[in-house]
């Protein structure tokens, strides 16, 4: 059986997958690459951004960091059985289960401004997993967190001028000439 060139998952923010989510698709689809938007709210739920503390509370109580894993872990198997390189890219809560998806044989993760995953730590990716973080981050301190990752093998940061939510065009955090370095760079990792 041939196997297509490759595979990329997309998993969204908080907001569920809206129109940044489905741009970040068509940014990496070409007649190599299959591209996914994965709904990880099993009502295909989508939120505004002016529903952020609603989309948040949904996220955390609904869904949460664990329950998706599963069901992904499943997806991504048998995907590594259909395609040469399977790749996931995950933005916000997106890219802190992207991070616990590198444990597997993968051929790359991205995690854009992840900022969960100093919860998790103790994983050890398998394969190579880029992390692009904000200047700005009002929860914890970023450097804390890019000192803990750049120990780990496999394990790449970026920081960029912005806030969380700096790719986002739609997001009032959008940061122009970071977004644009940040899309040059996840190309270029891939």
């Amino acid at each position: 059986m041939n196997r297509k060139n490759s595979k990329v998952f997309i998993l969204h923010e908080i907001y569920g997958v809206n129109n940044f989510i489905r741009q970040q698709a068509l940014a990496f689809m070409d007649e190599h690459t299959d591209v996914e938007c994965i709904h990880l709210y099993s009502d295909k739920k989508s939120f505004s951004y002016a529903q952020e503390k609603e989309a948040y509370l949904y996220f955390t109580n609904e869904i949460g960091f664990d329950a998706p894993l599963e069901i992904l872990v499943k997806k991504l198997r048998a995907a590594l059985q259909q395609y040469e390189k399977v790749i996931v890219i995950g933005f916000s809560v997106g890219a802190t289960i992207a991070w616990r998806l590198s444990t597997l044989p993968l051929y790359r993760v991205v995690c854009v401004y992840g900022s969960r995953i100093r919860q998790f730590l103790n994983l050890q990716p398998k394969c190579p997993t880029l992390i692009l973080l904000p200047s700005q981050e009002e929860s914890f301190n970023i450097q804390d967190l890019r000192h803990a990752l750049n120990h780990k093998q496999f394990v790449q940061t970026i920081q960029f001028p912005g806030k969380h939510g700096f790719m986002d065009r739609h997001n009032t955090s959008f940061h122009h000439e970071s977004a644009m370095q940040a899309q040059t760079y996840i190309k270029n990792f891939l």
